[in-house]
Formats: C-alpha cells, structure tokens, sequence
C-alpha cells in the first residue's frame, strides 16, 4: 500500500508541549513496552493508511505544534468491557511549523499534503514561544 494518513487530536489539559511530554513520561501514559500510547473509543478505518508511516500530531491550546510517529494500534479493553484502540507512539516529540487549529472531539484524519512542516532540528534548542504569542503569529499567518 503506497497511501499514508496521519491523525490530528487535541492534548486536552496540555498548555504546552512540555506539558504533553511530562504526561507521556509517566507510567499511566506508558504501556507494558514502557512506549507512550494514547488510547481512544474509535478504531481508525484507514488503519493501513496510519501504520505506513503516519503520525499524530497535536493541537495544544488550540495551536497544532507537534506530531508523533504512530508505531501500532493496540486492542484494549477497559474495565467496563469495551473495546478501545491504544494508539502506541514514538516517544520522540516532533515539532512543526505552528497551524490555528479550532476545537474538536476525538481525532481526525489529517492528508500528508495538508500537514505542517517539521520545524528543521537545528531550531529544537531555542526556547519556545509563549503560547498567546504562538497563537497571535500563527492568527496573522507568520507561522
């Protein structure tokens, strides 16, 4: 299969990525692998698609500001019996290029074309933005 497709979700609770990641790195966060999974009610449709190289990227405070590669989709039934699809993540956090995104529920399928660019690495060690800062420049198109 040559398609691909990526997941956009919003990180609700985060105000910033470093939030996100602090969240991850706990052991609720983590499977019995010790990787970062998000679980969720739906099961992806276009499994294929996520699996040949998507990724999950994140809306914080309503800017989409980083992506995750998406390793396997995991069955998971919960203590109620129902079952749920733990999303099984590369703990590397990716930033990108800052996106406006508006409030939704669940996740959302998100094409390759229409993803944000990486930011390039040499950028990873510069302090990040404010998060009103962040949201004004990516308002006015700048980001």
């Amino acid at each position: 299969m040559d398609k691909m497709v990526n997941l956009v979700k919003l990180s609700v609770g985060s105000e910033t990525v470093e939030d996100m990641a602090a969240w991850q790195a706990t052991k609720r966060a983590r499977g019995a692998d010790g990787l970062p999974r998000h679980i969720t009610r739906m099961w992806p449709k276009r499994e294929a698609e996520i699996l040949n190289g998507g990724s999950i990227y994140w809306v914080v405070k309503g800017v989409l500001q980083c992506r995750q590669q998406i390793l396997r989709l995991d069955e998971v039934i919960g203590s109620d019996g129902i079952r749920r699809c733990a999303i099984v993540l590369d703990p590397e956090i990716i930033r990108t290029q800052s996106s406006l995104k508006r409030p939704f529920q669940g996740w959302r399928y998100l094409a390759v074309g229409d993803a944000p660019p990486d930011l390039p690495k040499a950028r990873k060690a510069e302090e990040p933005l404010p998060v009103e800062l962040n949201r004004a420049l990516a308002e006015i198109g700048v980001l």
